[in-house]
């Protein structure tokens, strides 16, 4: 082996290598796009920390939620959570069979959710479920909702109910 690459010189060339290797699965691990919002979402939900929640939307998002007119804008969305958050204390916070898609600096994901609350005013807790929609944007070094919307999952059909016929043109 030659003095240029000797083992004790070679050692910090490896080590560089090795990292500049895993720096990809590193951004992975951690998230990116919709997917990191989601995770910040997710753990500000469960601390019933508002001020973090709000942190995952941009100032012009627009929120359509279960049972709410659209929440347009940073204030619209602050209430509807204010609302939520005055009434229940969040329990747990889900997402599930959650599908990421990103482009740039623009990121979309689909899935499902399960929202546990416990109302303040008594009671056994509450089980929301359903299926959600959104698109996240990289603004100002950081990815955030601009659009978000969720409805709750749907009631089966009773297996008495008969099935509506369909209609004729």
């Amino acid at each position: 082996m030659s003095p240029l690459l000797s083992a004790r010189s070679f050692r910090p060339i490896a080590v560089f290598l090795l990292l500049l290797g895993c720096a990809p699965f590193a951004t992975l691990a951690q998230g990116t796009g919709a997917q990191s919002v989601d995770a910040a979402w997710v753990k500000a939900m469960k601390a019933n920390d508002l001020e973090a929640i709000m942190k995952c939307y941009a100032s012009d998002a627009i929120a359509w939620l279960p049972d709410m007119p659209a929440a347009r804008g940073e204030k619209a969305i602050r209430a509807t959570y204010e609302g939520l958050m005055s009434a229940n204390t969040v329990k747990d916070a889900v997402l599930t069979d959650t599908v990421y898609k990103q482009n740039k600096n623009m990121s979309s994901a689909w899935g499902q959710y399960k929202l546990t609350l416990q109302p303040k005013a008594g009671g056994n807790p509450v089980v929301l479920t359903g299926r959600f929609s959104e698109v996240a944007e990289r603004r100002g070094g950081r990815w955030v909702y601009v659009l978000d919307h969720a409805s709750a999952e749907p009631v089966p059909p009773s297996p008495a109910a008969p099935a509506a016929a369909p209609k004729k043109p």
